[in-house]
């Protein structure tokens, strides 16, 4: 069989020439790479092998700026794990149950630079995708969450931001609700650094039995007995082409009615037929009644050349692939469109031969594909083969013949890193002779207030499952097992601003405080996932930023271990790169490691909110105040500038902080908890007040001591964001309290009373800081979000 006549001949080209070649194609690629590229074929690649590479090798699928980080600095392993991030998702220990071991599987991953062009489809697709990755691995998608980064809704693409926040948020609603999906939480910022890029971080937890596991790779049998590459779902058109690499590229505002073309386009109706406890479910049902070995993966960034070529090679095989058996839904595409469009809801399946018809008549019959979507359908496409070889035939010629390790393997570059001195200092400035009034700056901050006008977007009641819900709390609680009285905690956390005074802390801090939201409902910090989002990596200030943001998160995870396995780090067993945040200006976002938690309730009917539950219990404070309020909301909302310094993390106090919260919740001691980060004490005291719904009626009447000061001066220590909780401990339990923190070498300080007078009063050394009717508090946190994003 002859070879695609399409070659592009780069043996007879100089490097301005080729480059002059490759981007009249479309590809990012460099000439450097692609004269690698003919090292490991023997030849000149044809046009539809290049952008197969070009898919492959791009930033977003190879990690060829970060994977060398990835593996140096890390914690990926630790008792609980079931499954590291070798694969799109990661699997922790969960529960034993009727005799089954179940696992909870987590991905997280970016939907930035789509979601900067088209705000709707990008989101969605995000949420989409996500979803995929856990369905593959043979789970129940049981959550989502969405850590968010937006630029000022008040600064000077004001217009610009609200769009994009509007059409994000319609997007992840209206996917997420249609699939059936409910979301758990996730994270909100604003702040001009992000608005030539947003951050749309998604995240999935899915539920499984060991056994049931399943990989994105063509198993062992494949090697033995002859087994077929099926695709399912929607026919493949030219949507998202290139969409992998448009990932892997800096955003310019002059190409971006070009970029759309890069964008997906969803079809939830769709995903929910296939992905929801049904298609896919009852062929993952059949297998495993048969005792058949299957592979299964879903088709995302790469399209149909990522996930065909990255489940081959993960089991070491080969693959022949008949491109002409594709369904497609447009006339006339090319086989390289064919290959790397990046059309939604679509999987491939590696099964054995003998169980294809039956895998056929599931989706085309029992499921009635084509008559749910034009053109939807399973459908054989290749056979797998021993000689390790990827190949793709199109109207009898071969457009790619390359090793499948070639192409999944990557490239690797070891980046230049330049340390970026921080020139900012802390503010001088007199404590306000008005406190009351900037109390309410700060909690009617846009990064403060409630976050209800994007949540009550979303559906969180949907499968019945939910325990603790968007709002309630710092993280969500859900349970997944019926008869089974363990729960599943997820948190997802990032300061961007810390991240812009010191990337190290930045990662830290977010590793701290997810673990904290976790420990603060009454779970067990299980496992971790990082979504790392930072500037262009070929820049070394930026790609420092980007290893020191990983070695401060990989420090913090090292460092506050595992609970049940006290020597052992809390693992991190998923996670996503996302480089070049970057506008054509120069301008990138601030470094934004986003970790997400996930934790483990053994009883979830004990987990705790944030609201206050009765007014004769006591307010007790863990975690000392320091003068720590380098990127604070305080200075935000008092225009003061971000300040240095960022909150720092003592190893030892935080593990024995999360963990006597844990033991405080789970022996009954604690009616409502909250950890202490952004806006510090104040701002915590004033969310239990009121509540996720603010909905609150009980008032608070905080009295500290001079000597709890620490000599800082009254406002600092108010709003100081050093870490720790505020726990609402029931009556007559304050000394068991006292005694489980005692055990971790901690000691608590008694802040005051809650009150029946709905009122919010801070006194200090017998000073009122803070006296206002918790009404004006209200006033000032529920609405402020709605009043800026109108």
């Amino acid at each position: 069989m002859e070879l695609d006549e399409r070659q592009v001949r780069v043996s007879q080209m100089d490097d301005e020439q080729l480059q002059a070649e490759l981007d009249q194609h479309g590809v990012v690629l460099t000439p450097y790479e692609v004269r690698r590229i003919v090292e490991l074929i023997g030849r000149d690649p044809t046009l539809c092998e290049l952008h197969i590479f070009n898919v492959e090798w791009s930033e977003h699928c190879s990690y060829k700026s970060s994977k060398s980080t990835l593996q140096e600095f890390l914690p990926t392993d630790a008792p609980n794990v079931i499954q590291g991030p070798e694969e799109d998702a990661g699997i922790v220990f969960f529960a034993e149950h009727e005799g089954r071991r179940y696992g909870i599987v987590i991905a997280h991953e970016s939907h930035n630079h789509p979601s900067q062009v088209l705000p709707n489809e990008g989101a969605a697709t995000g949420i989409g995708g996500i979803v995929r990755d856990v369905d593959c691995m043979g789970a129940d998608i049981i959550a989502t969450a969405d850590p968010l980064r937006f630029g000022d809704p008040i600064g000077e693409n004001a217009e610009r931001t609200k769009w994009i926040v509007r059409g994000v948020v319609d997007g992840i609603w209206q996917y997420g609700n249609a699939l059936g999906v409910p979301n758990l939480g996730g994270d909100v910022y604003f702040a001009e650094e992000f608005d030539d890029n947003c951050l749309v971080n998604v995240i999935a937890l899915g539920i499984v039995a060991e056994e049931d596991i399943i990989h994105s790779a063509a198993p062992p049998e494949a090697a033995e007995e002859p087994y077929d590459m099926i695709l399912v779902g929607k026919p493949t058109d030219d949507s998202g082409f290139g969409g992998s690499a448009f990932a892997s590229k800096i955003l310019d505002e002059q190409e971006e009615q070009e970029d759309r073309g890069a964008v997906q386009v969803p079809d939830p109706f769709l995903k929910n037929v296939l992905a929801m406890k049904k298609a896919n479910a009852q062929v993952k049902q059949r297998a495993k009644e048969l005792g058949i070995k299957v592979g299964f993966k879903d088709l995302g960034g790469g399209g149909l050349a990522c996930a065909t070529s990255e489940i081959t090679a993960s089991g070491g095989l080969g693959v022949e692939i008949d491109l002409d058996s594709v369904n497609v839904g447009l006339p006339n595409l090319l086989p390289e469109t064919i290959c790397c469009a990046e059309t939604q809801e679509r999987y491939v399946w590696a099964v054995p031969a003998d169980f294809t018809e039956e895998v056929l008549s599931i989706y085309n019959e029992d499921w009635d594909l084509p008559n749910i979507y034009e053109g939807a359908r399973a459908q054989v496409i290749g056979r797998f083969t021993t000689d390790g070889i990827y190949r793709l035939i199109r109207d009898g010629k071969i457009v790619c013949e390359a090793p499948a390790e070639a192409i999944t393997s990557g490239i690797s570059y070891e980046r230049e890193e330049q340390p970026a001195k921080y020139e900012g200092s802390e503010p001088e400035f007199d404590m306000p002779a008005d406190m009351n009034g900037a109390f309410l700056k700060v909690i009617g901050h846009r990064n403060a207030c409630s976050r209800a006008y994007i949540y009550r977007c979303y559906d969180s009641e949907v499968q019945g499952n939910a325990i603790i819900r968007p709002g309630e709390a710092g993280a969500g609680v859900c349970a997944p097992l019926s008869g089974c009285p363990k729960g599943v905690a997820l948190s997802a956390d990032g300061n961007p601003f810390y991240g812009l005074i010191d990337p190290y802390w930045g990662g830290a801090t977010a590793v701290a405080e997810a673990m904290r939201n976790v420990a603060a409902v009454g779970a067990k910090p299980a496992a971790l996932t990082d979504c790392l989002n930072f500037g262009n990596p070929e820049k070394p200030q930026a790609f420092w930023e980007f290893r020191e943001g990983v070695r401060g998160l990989s420090d913090a995870a090292k460092n506050i271990h595992l609970k049940d396995y006290p020597y052992s780090p809390t693992p991190i067993i998923s996670g996503n790169v996302s480089f070049y945040n970057e506008s054509a200006t120069g301008r990138a976002v601030a470094p934004s490691p986003i970790i997400a938690c996930v934790g483990v309730l053994e009883d979830y009917s004990k987990a705790v909110t944030m609201q206050l539950k009765g007014a004769d219990n006591k307010l007790l404070l863990v975690g000392p105040r320091k003068d720590e309020l380098g990127g604070s909301l305080y200075y935000q909302a008092l225009e003061l500038g971000l300040g240095s310094n960022v909150p720092q993390i003592d190893w030892a106090q935080e593990q024995g902080m999360i963990w006597g919260v844990v033991d405080a919740i789970e022996a009954g001691h604690v009616a409502a908890c909250q950890d202490i980060s952004d806006g510090g004490l104040g701002v915590a005291l004033a969310e239990m007040a009121l509540g996720g719904l603010g909905k609150g009626e009980l008032g608070v009447s905080v009295s500290a001591p001079g000597d709890a000061l620490a000599d800082l001066r009254a406002d600092k220590w108010l709003f100081s964001e050093s870490t720790g909780f505020v726990m609402e401990v029931l009556a007559g339990h304050e000394e068991q309290v006292r005694e489980i923190f005692a055990g971790y070498g901690l000691e608590l300080i008694e802040l005051g009373e809650i009150t029946q007078e709905p009122r919010f009063e801070i006194t200090v050394a017998d000073e009122s800081v803070v006296d206002l009717p918790l009404d004006e508090v209200r006033d000032a946190w529920a609405g402020s979000l709605a009043e800026v994003l109108k």
